[in-house]
């Protein structure tokens, strides 16, 4: 924060509007970040879409070259507890 800015919490005013105005201002703040931050999640998400409408449809629909790749974990011999 600046210092001209005479806030309760910048050691300034202490009346109940002055804090009542800083606190939402901090509100405003938070949830202009919070609007950003989902905003760009969306965006980000969107442009994923927007790559996959591009893929030609065999590559959507083709079978998966690891089947069997996610179905068991398995520890190697030297891990193994016996």
């Amino acid at each position: 924060m600046s210092s001209s800015n005479n806030g309760p919490f910048d050691g300034g005013d202490f009346s109940r509007s002055s804090i009542y105005w800083s606190v939402f201002g901090q509100m405003i703040w938070g949830s202009f970040a919070a609007a950003t931050l989902l905003i760009g999640t969306g965006a980000l998400l969107y442009g994923i879409y927007l790559v996959g409408l591009l893929l030609p449809p065999e590559s959507k629909e083709a079978d998966d070259p690891t089947p069997d790749s996610f179905s068991q974990l398995v520890a190697p011999e030297d891990a193994r507890i016996v």
